[in-house]
This record gives C-alpha cells, sequence and structure tokens, in this order.
C-alpha cells in the first residue's frame, strides 16, 4: 500500500540526450569523475562482474526493499531501449535481485545494462555475456517479490544520489554518474582532459619526466620551502 497520494512508479522521465550518450561512450568513468570535480563516482562496493563490461545510457531508477527486487521487475518492464536500470538496493548481499532470466529480458529489450547496489547471481554465465552488470557481488539465494518501492524517484548508491535520466557511465574501474543538466559541459571538459593526458604521456616518451605542477604544489603544501627544489 502507497503511504502517500504520490505515485510509486513513474513512467515519464527527462533522459539525456542519446547524442550525448554516445559521446560519453568514448570517455573512461575516471576522465569524467575528474573533470566533475570528483564527484558522482560510485563507492568501490560496486564493480562490474567483469572487467570488459562497458555502459553508457540515462538512468532508470529503482529504489526497493533488500532482499526483494518486485519493484525491479517492474522497472525492467517500464524501461525503453538504451536505459540503464539502476537499483538502489541498499548494499545488501543476502540475496541476489537479478540473474541470467532478467539479464536476458533486459538485453532482448535493448537496454544498456544494471547497476545494482546489492547481489547478483549466474555470475559464471552473466560474465560470458555482452549485457554489462555492475554490482557488489554475489549470491546464489534468490529474492522474495512482495515488497513496494518506487521506480523513477532519486535513489542513493554507494554515497551518491542518481536522478532518473542522469547518465551513467561504467568500466572497468567502477561507475560514475553525471547529472543530466550538465552533462554536456562535463563531456566538453572530458575531451580537453584527455588531449591534454595525451600531450603528457607524448612528454614522459620524450623524455620529460618531472610533472610540471609537482614542486608548486609541494610548496603550497608546505613540503617544500620557498626557493628550495626536489
Amino acid at each position: 500500500m502507497n503511504p502517500t497520494s504520490l505515485p510509486a512508479i513513474r513512467r515519464d522521465i527527462q533522459r539525456v540526450r542519446p547524442e550525448l550518450v554516445e559521446r560519453a561512450r568514448g570517455f573512461q568513468a575516471a576522465i569524467l569523475a575528474d573533470v566533475g570535480g570528483r564527484r558522482g563516482a560510485l563507492g568501490g562496493r560496486i564493480a562490474p562482474l567483469s572487467p570488459r563490461m562497458h555502459v553508457a545510457g540515462p538512468a532508470f531508477t529503482v529504489e526497493l526493499r533488500p532482499g526483494d527486487n518486485l519493484m525491479f521487475h517492474a522497472a525492467l518492464a517500464l524501461a525503453q531501449p538504451g536505459d540503464v536500470i539502476v537499483v538502489e538496493g541498499k548494499g545488501d548481499r543476502s540475496a541476489a535481485l537479478c540473474g541470467a532470466i532478467m539479464v536476458t529480458q533486459a538485453r532482448a529489450s535493448g537496454l544498456a545494462g544494471f547497476v545494482v547496489d546489492a547481489a547478483v547471481r549466474d555470475a559464471a554465465e552473466l560474465v560470458e555475456g555482452d549485457f554489462p552488470v555492475f554490482a557488489v557481488g554475489t549470491n546464489p539465494n534468490g529474492p522474495t517479490k512482495g515488497l513496494p518501492g518506487r521506480v523513477n524517484w532519486p535513489v542513493t548508491l554507494a554515497g551518491v544520489t542518481v536522478n532518473p535520466g542522469d547518465l551513467v557511465v561504467g568500466d572497468a574501474d567502477g561507475v560514475v554518474v553525471v547529472p543530466r543538466e550538465n552533462a554536456e559541459e562535463i563531456l566538453a571538459l572530458a575531451q580537453q582532459k584527455v588531449d591534454a593526458e595525451a600531450r603528457r604521456i607524448a612528454e614522459i616518451k620524450a623524455g620529460q619526466l618531472g610533472a610540471p605542477w609537482l614542486q608548486d604544489a609541494l610548496r603550497a603544501a608546505g613540503a617544500l620551502r620557498a626557493g628550495e627544489t626536489l
């Protein structure tokens, strides 16, 4: 029973634009986290089942009770092609919230991936597949399917708030969430950082080994006195 007059399930959300999702596929999660001010990276407990997994897409959010995946199934029925289902599972590892059957349905529906702050199962099969799943671990226990929750409301996963439609990017390093409202700006900054890092790597290969910013940073931190050098 819904204790308020607000709907438990929101069907219509404003998603990050498809062209921005496509651009985001070209950036590491680490780059996006850096240029976003070291914000948006989910806590390290959420990791890909395989380091080769990569995901990018708008968040389709789910909040549910630990160990119960009823609302996950509701989201799976409603999400659109390209969406990333993002599940606030409270970090619970007592039961898996999804496995091979739900992943098969998601893949057939054209979804982009799952980010689950809880356990999953059928890991050996999922690792061999091409559908990206990020989770906190595995557990063979199945979930219950009878407790209420919410779909497409703000959720919190591993210390980060995720709003419906935000840009979600995940790779071997983990998952970063970029607010939909400033995704275009963050992607522009990401390209600048990629270009700068490429120049720095070329300098290192050419023999310029010293980091040009290091000594100023050491002086600012008080680790070097004025006029002192490494």
